[in-house]
This record gives C-alpha cells, structure tokens and sequence, in this order.
C-alpha cells in the first residue's frame, strides 16, 4: 500500500461491524511507525462550533489502519500528536 496521505479517506468498521468514512487528518512517524489521525467524515463536514471526536491509529507493515494495542503507546502517540497541533495553531 502506498504512503497515507493527510485527506484520504477510509471506510473501517467499528466494533459493532458497521462501517464508518474517516479522513485522515495527520500523519506522524515515530521510531519508525506510522500512526494516523483520523476523523469521521461525517463530524468534518458538519459546520459547527463544537469539537469533532479524533482517533488515532497505527500503520502496519502492510500498510493497513490497525488499533494502538497497550496504554503506553496510546500515550505515546498522543502527546506527538498533541505537539504537531499546538504547532499548528
């Protein structure tokens, strides 16, 4: 698979099986993993004040979307991602 691009969107399922549309949002490499950030396409794109729900999952070798697995990872990729967007602001 080809290097995941900010925009793209996805359709992965969630827990109950239903699908769901998500658009990447950010990307970040740490020690050699990708994550991603993504949103619902459907929170994006409405117009509104309030705050849409982020999720942020890992790239694996095949370059499939994949869950972060343990806490500390989570945490991890949190506080990267939290500095690209204080950045960005």
């Amino acid at each position: 698979m080809e290097k995941i691009e900010v925009g793209e969107i996805f359709t992965i399922s969630d827990e109950n099986e239903q699908d769901q549309e998500v658009e990447v949002l950010a990307t970040i490499n740490i020690e050699g993993t990708e994550y991603v950030a993504v949103g619902f396409v459907e929170d994006i794109q409405e117009e509104t004040e309030e705050d849409i729900d982020i999720f942020f999952l890992k790239v694996d070798d095949e370059g499939d979307l994949t869950a972060i697995e343990t806490d500390e990872e989570f945490e991890k990729v949190t506080v990267e991602f939290e500095k690209i967007m204080d950045e960005e602001e």
